[in-house]
């Protein structure tokens, strides 16, 4: 892998204690994370207990042991043989978390669904229905939907979520939609909104896995790019609107494996958040099988776009 990129630029730096969450714990990923009166709250996919877990810090770094936030029904076969990937918001007093139950029926058999559960103590969540709010539907789409990341527009009064759909052991391609109630959605009509650009080598094979995040008048949107199906780095797009006209940062990747390390063979699922001095970004990285989670920092505001 000597001509890809490795390590980070345009002002990112891993920090020297990650990974943060992993190790015992088996492979942890795909993360979403909310803060509250100086605590981060972080919901991730936790792959042998195959559940969504929880635990909190109060400087990122530093986590509480995990406990379970909502795991596969035991009877029922098919549509949650595995949970994970979330995205969670708190709204109304109510925290709400959009995830992916996965059948698996095999890596390349298996599908994957959108499914809606709320809590009162962000801890344990319960499902509002059985059934997926999302299923693939569109030839794009293919067996899965996966990685929701949803926002609440006060303006429109709208959840507005991006979602990753196609192929179940990677996603292929970025789609958006909107819904009043968590429960209905409507799909846009140009879905896919972002797809690998194959002039870029970095990201020539797939873009997945988004966090979309308003800042200012622009959405930005920290993304998965795969140069090929096992290597993949981090990137960042800006639009006016969220759906169209996306501009890719000129300096990406901003992420990218370290040869030797715990991210050696890929960086996956960013999740940002701003804390008035400093970006912080979680991120799940891989050597062989085995992903953990860890973080990197921006200082400042300005990304340099």
């Amino acid at each position: 892998m000597e001509n890809f990129f490795t390590g980070t630029r345009a002002g990112w730096e891993k920090h020297e204690k990650s990974p943060v969450i992993g190790g015992d714990l088996g492979t942890c990923f795909d993360i979403s994370v909310i803060e509250q009166d100086g605590v981060y709250k972080m919901y991730f996919s936790w792959r042998p207990e195959k559940c969504i877990a929880f635990c909190e810090s109060t400087d990122g770094i530093n986590w509480s042991a995990p406990v379970k936030s909502i795991e596969p029904r035991q009877t029922v076969q098919g549509w949650e043989d595995d949970l994970n990937r979330p995205g969670v918001l708190y709204k109304d007093g109510m925290y709400h978390m959009w995830y992916t139950g996965q059948y698996l029926a095999g890596d390349a058999n298996g599908t994957s669904h959108i499914f809606y559960a709320t809590s009162r103590n962000g801890i344990r969540f319960e499902r509002v229905r059985e059934t997926p709010v999302l299923c693939p539907e569109k030839e794009w789409e293919k067996s899965a939907l996966m990685c929701p990341d949803v926002m609440w527009d006060n303006d429109a009064q709208l959840y507005r979520m991006w979602y990753s759909g196609g192929e179940q052991y990677e996603p292929n391609a970025i789609g958006y939609a909107t819904s009043s109630d968590g429960i209905n959605w409507n799909k846009n009509e140009s879905n896919p909104i972002f797809f690998a650009d194959p002039e870029t080598a970095w990201e020539q094979h797939k873009v997945a896995a988004c966090h979309v995040k308003k800042v200012d008048s622009n959405y930005l949107m920290f993304y998965i790019g795969f140069q090929n199906e096992d290597y993949a780095q981090i990137g960042i797009a800006r639009s006016a609107d969220g759906i169209n006209d996306w501009k890719r940062h000129p300096q990406n990747p901003i992420i990218a494996p370290s040869p030797g390390n715990w991210d050696a063979e890929a960086c996956y699922k960013p999740y940002t958040i701003f804390d008035g001095s400093k970006w912080i970004l979680w991120y799940n990285g891989r050597t062989g099988h085995f992903e953990q989670i860890g973080v990197a920092y921006h200082d400042g505001r300005d990304l340099e776009f």
